[in-house]
């Protein structure tokens, strides 16, 4: 059934009324605001005494913590928009009237993932002009580019992971045990996991660098930190395999379309059965 985009922005206006509601979008830009603001005037304040060097550091500091942040976010963000729909008798409502399933799954996706990705954006651009105008600290373009690259693909990777759980997870309970799962595994069991490899068979730098790169999270890191240090002398014999075999371009593009790439697959199964299977 071909999607009508003016039946497809009404359901997005009503999502959005939904998620200003809960107040959801305020929680998020206030923990982006304050997060940027922790790592520009502590950063900035502290950059002569610990050696930093200014606006750059800043943003790299504050895009590392973003990444262990962001997929916690987008799986809340999304997780539970499905489920929770059926449980209420939000869908049956809806569909009573003439609307399609692919309008609706193409209407929450674009909304929560856009009020992910905008105050992200909006934000960096800010705190780089806070720092220009406030210390007088050059704004690295270039770096700033590629990190919000490198975070609008994490959040689209565990967007669709998300409305993936949301909809083949009808248990909303068992739906949040399954959301922290996801962010735990991402962010710390599969670092444990590949040095347990590392120290027990000794595995090669491009096995490392494979094992790595298969978690979004990890790509992500690898993007930004090839864009702070092209030569990646911190990841030891890895970090030099990569500098001269991938190079920090290549390292980017892996490091935004690899999660692009697992967050649509995610998508197109919780797209294709929110679309076939009964939902009442």
């Amino acid at each position: 059934m071909a999607i009508d985009w003016q039946r497809t922005v009404a359901l997005a206006r009503l999502d959005l009324a939904e998620v200003t509601r809960s107040r959801w979008l305020y929680f998020c830009g206030g923990l982006y605001a304050v997060m940027a603001a922790l790592f520009v005037l502590i950063g900035l304040r502290e950059s002569t005494v610990l050696g930093f060097t200014g606006m750059g550091r800043v943003l790299l500091s504050l895009t590392h913590a973003l990444v262990l942040l962001l997929p916690l976010l987008a799986l809340t963000a999304t997780g539970q928009v499905v489920n929770r729909a059926q449980d209420d008798g939000t869908l049956e409502l809806l569909f009573s009237h003439p609307l399609s399933r692919s309008e609706y799954f193409a209407g929450i996706t674009g909304v929560r993932y856009a009020l992910l990705l905008l105050p992200l954006v909006a934000l960096m651009v800010l705190v780089a002009l806070l720092g220009r105008a406030l210390f007088g600290s050059a704004v690295p373009w270039s770096f700033l580019v590629r990190s919000l690259a490198a975070c609008a693909g994490l959040l689209w990777a565990y967007t669709g992971l998300g409305l993936a759980v949301s909809v083949l997870v009808r248990n909303q309970a068992k739906a949040v045990m399954l959301l922290l799962a996801l962010w735990v595994t991402g962010v710390v069991l599969l670092d444990f996991a590949l040095i347990g490899l590392m120290l027990q068979w000794r595995l090669n730098a491009p096995t490392v660098f494979v094992l790595a790169a298969l978690n979004p999270v990890e790509a992500a890191r690898l993007a930004l930190l090839s864009a702070a240090e092209p030569s990646l002398s911190t990841l030891g014999p890895v970090g030099f395999y990569l500098a001269n075999r991938l190079g920090a371009g290549w390292l980017l593009v892996a490091g935004v379309g690899w999660p692009v790439l697992v967050g649509l697959a995610a998508w197109i199964v919780a797209r294709e059965r929110f679309v076939r299977e009964d939902l009442v």
